[in-house]
């Protein structure tokens, strides 16, 4: 896994261990807890819920696309991960 503060944020969608329910997770991003909070909260406006867990963004279901968008617009260099 990446380590925090490569420059690059990534983004997977991951559904093992969550009864066959995916989430998106962003993973990569140099903020502080507050920043993480902010963040988290204006990704929720997406039309899911979400969580931060371990550093990392948590938003339910596959938005992975929007959510890229989302981080690009703010000037964060995304890549989505995995499959």
């Amino acid at each position: 896994m990446p380590t925090k503060g490569d420059g690059i944020v990534r983004i997977r969608r991951q559904s093992s261990g969550r009864k066959g329910k995916g989430v998106s997770v962003i993973t990569g991003l140099d903020l502080n807890k507050d920043q993480l909070m902010m963040l988290a909260a204006e990704l929720k406006k997406c039309g899911s819920g979400g969580a931060i867990k371990q550093g990392n963004i948590e938003i339910q279901g596959d938005k992975c696309e929007l959510i890229k968008q989302l981080l690009e617009a703010k000037g964060m260099k995304v890549k989505l991960a995995g499959g």
